[in-house]
């Protein structure tokens, strides 16, 4: 077998191509995996299966079986072939000189010059194609005849006698330029679509990219920030650490000062008392009554036998300063710390809220309005409203402030019996329909309070985040770059309900839903003023 033979008998009939990843049908024959299914995929829309080589049928999709042998030959095959060289086709019948074709009669198989094509026969059936010395992948693999037809039905080529076999019999049938001509624009279509999604994506990478940039100059900036915070309340310790020392010893050695005095009067006393001990002693021994009686004995001073005497007040008095130090000015020192504690939560964890107004455009028509623009309540009379493009169906109302960047937060109040649900949304979100309740659609994340309990909600999906509550105000927590949205209930102490995590591409505005049903009507929400 020559190597022309062989890679004609490793050539799928549909491709015309070498085999990649080739099956086998139940029937035997051998094609592409993707030719194969893409036949019998636009096989399935009839229901009808057969095999496009001997039109085999088949009562359903058959399975397809790799062919392990023939994929091997296949690949050893290409691996003996030299790379391609892009020379060029010469002509068949310029024998004396090398001369390129510019044709190839596909009947002749034969490739053709410029002179040779001018003398060639004109007659339809000597088709030319642009210069290939593969003529095997342009022919019939079963009849061995030119492939001048498309099956659209089997979406295979065929030749003339394929067309007039049982097989093809009824098939819709065309030119290959015209099968070809409807593919390339299927094509184009394709990749004009793949062109928008590239872009798309292109886009989606420049947000992306600049989004990570800005993160890194946020977290740099917050870096530098939080350095220098504690920096200075470092140094703000060391100093309050010198100053509490020096009030210690100062406080030590006042005390000191206080006990050395004491210590030193009481010592005289001590002596005096042990003369008195030492003369009365001495009075004690001596046998002549007369120089008994004569004798100037001590006299004992009520100050130092006495509690209530001067010395022994003092003793006391003092006493209370030397035992221990002063703690009052100590601890008016270290009440510092609670004001450096202070500025470090303002400095790091305090953020102003964001000033909010309810935009009277897009509010539903059974919803009332505050005066001040910061509360929205169910109404069960329809209001006579201005009709607006952005105007909603359902009982809802947007901010009229929108956040494309940055941490922003408010805190809203919503009433005890109804429901409602706050949250936020792309301006893009439909307003016309049932759907378009926040948290209900893909362009919108909310919280539901109903009958004590809160639920968390994204595409309609619910996640229960709190049961059995009684606080009724909620802190909604957003930082857009870093695509976080949070829930908080303002209770005591403040408790963590559910975080949303989402790539934010389009600007967002906060989302006010009001509900009802036959038992609960008095629904409202508002938002907290700033100073609050």
């Amino acid at each position: 077998m020559t190597s022309a033979d062989l890679l004609e008998e490793l050539n799928c009939s549909i491709c015309l191509g070498i085999y990649t990843d080739p099956v086998t049908l139940r029937c035997g024959h051998n094609f592409c995996r993707g030719c194969i299914n893409q036949v019998l995929d636009t096989q399935e829309r009839s229901g009808d299966y057969s095999c496009p080589d001997c039109r085999d049928d088949f009562e359903e999709r058959p399975t397809l079986r790799k062919n392990t042998t023939l994929s091997n030959i296949a690949q050893c095959f290409l691996s003996t072939q030299p790379k391609e060289e892009q020379a060029p086709i010469l002509c068949t019948y310029c024998i004396q000189s090398s001369v390129p074709a510019i044709k190839t009669c596909l009947l002749c198989e034969a490739s053709l010059c410029v002179s040779h094509l001018h003398v060639h026969n004109k007659s339809s059936e000597h088709i030319l194609a642009e210069p290939t010395t593969n003529m095997g992948s342009r022919k019939c693999s079963i009849h061995k005849k030119i492939l001048e037809y498309y099956c659209t039905k089997d979406a295979t080529l065929i030749c003339v006698a394929c067309r007039l076999e049982r097989g093809h019999g009824g098939h819709q049938v065309e030119s290959l330029d015209k099968a070809a001509e409807k593919k390339r624009s299927q094509l184009f279509k394709i990749l004009q679509q793949l062109d928008s999604k590239r872009s798309v994506m292109e886009k989606r990478l420049q947000s992306l990219e600049e989004r990570k940039r800005n993160i890194h100059d946020k977290a740099t900036r917050t870096t530098k920030d939080i350095s220098a915070m504690f920096g200075d309340i470092r140094r703000q310790l060391v100093d309050l650490e010198k100053r509490v020392l020096m009030e210690v010893s100062r406080q030590e050695e006042k005390a000191s000062l206080t006990a050395s005095d004491l210590i030193r009067q009481l010592d005289i006393k001590k002596d005096r008392i042990s003369a008195s001990i030492r003369h009365t002693e001495a009075l004690c021994h001596m046998t002549d009554p007369v120089a008994v009686l004569q004798a100037h004995g001590p006299k004992v001073r009520s100050d130092v036998t006495s509690e209530k005497g001067p010395t022994v007040k003092r003793m006391r008095e003092d006493g209370n300063v030397a035992d221990d130090l002063c703690m009052e000015p100590i601890s008016n020192a270290l009440h510092a710390l609670n004001d450096i504690v202070r500025g470090v939560r303002r400095g790091i964890y305090r953020l102003p809220p964001t000033d909010m107004i309810l935009d009277v455009n897009t509010a539903g028509d059974y919803i009332n309005i505050s005066d001040d623009l910061k509360a929205a309540a169910y109404s069960e009379r329809k209001n006579d409203l201005p009709k607006t493009p952005g105007r909603f169906k359902c009982n809802q109302i947007l901010s009229r402030q929108s956040f494309s960047s940055g941490v922003h937060y408010w805190d809203v109040e919503g009433s005890g019996s109804g429901m409602w649900r706050v949250g936020v949304c792309y301006p893009s979100i439909d307003r016309a329909h049932t759907n378009s309740v926040v948290g209900s659609n893909d362009q919108s994340w909310a919280l539901e309070y109903f009958i004590s309990e809160y639920l968390a909600i994204h595409d309609s999906e619910e996640v229960s985040v709190s049961q059995d509550t009684s606080c009724l105000r909620v802190r909604i927590w957003l930082d857009y770059e870093t695509g976080q949205l949070s829930f908080y209930e303002l209770s005591d102490p403040i408790k963590h309900l559910h975080t949303f995590s989402a790539i934010f591409t389009k600007p967002l505005h906060a989302a006010f839903w009001v509900g009802c049903d036959a038992f609960h009507k008095d629904s409202w929400v508002k938002i907290e003023d700033c100073g609050k």
